[in-house]
């Protein structure tokens, strides 16, 4: 990676990692470093990092410096693999699945649009209530009343994801004429604070189902999910 591609920032925000119960990292103001394109990872000073930790990570390859000829702003700076580490705290609140990107939004908008769901050619879900996320770099999802959609076709999956900004998410499939469709659809039953109103409400992914809108029909997105056999 050069140089000019590493986006690097300092955080206003106090982070801790703690692990086996303790706080093992405590830094005020970490450095937040793009290391893939989503989202950031947190740098901590070493003289913030418990240092027997710190060697135990290392030799467990759960810990990483970037070399300072590579890029000398993280000189003296180490970051833990999230999975490595029990509990993550920005300030004082737990924070989960991977860091929050400061430039990262979610707003949630209730909506009277007619929303129209068609799997195969049928009708899975129809409302004039939808909730309307809107979150930075995704396609707009409609989430959708349970009551509104035939729940009678949707098969629940073993599938779970997490998201720092909306919670743990559950999957459906759709069974359609026969025909089963993998992980269409998906809910959060405790959605994290910034997603609290889609709680319950059922979402289907624009990419693969035929989505009409006031009675339009919607181009399917181009995204991350977007990937041929997704579902």
């Amino acid at each position: 990676m050069q140089i000019d591609d590493l986006r690097v920032e300092q955080s206003p925000k106090r982070v801790r990692a703690m692990l086996g119960g303790a706080f093992v990292a405590d830094a005020d103001g970490p450095l937040l470093v793009w290391e893939r394109p989503y989202y950031p990872t947190y740098f901590f000073p070493k003289n913030a990092v418990d240092a027997d930790t710190l060697d135990a990570l290392v030799l467990a390859n759960a810990a990483h410096f970037v070399d300072e000829s590579t890029d000398p702003r993280l000189e003296g700076f180490v970051a833990f693999d999230w999975d490595a580490i029990d509990h993550w705290f920005e300030e004082d609140e737990e924070v989960f699945v991977h860091p929050r990107d400061p430039y990262h939004r979610i707003d949630t908008l209730q909506s009277s649009r007619a929303v129209r769901v068609e799997v195969a050619g049928r009708v899975v879900a129809e409302s004039s209530s939808p909730k309307l996320l809107f979150e930075t770099g995704l396609p707009t999802r409609y989430y959708l009343p349970k009551t509104d959609v035939r729940m009678d076709w949707l098969r629940e999956s073993t599938t779970s994801t997490g998201c720092p900004y909306k919670g743990t998410a559950r999957y459906w499939g759709v069974d359609i004429d026969g025909t089963h469709h993998d992980d269409l659809a998906w809910s959060y039953d405790f959605p994290a604070r910034e997603s609290a109103p889609i709680a319950g409400y059922v979402c289907f992914y624009n990419e693969h189902v035929d989505l009409f809108i006031d009675g339009e029909p919607e181009a399917r997105p181009e995204s991350p999910f977007s990937a041929d056999g997704f579902a």
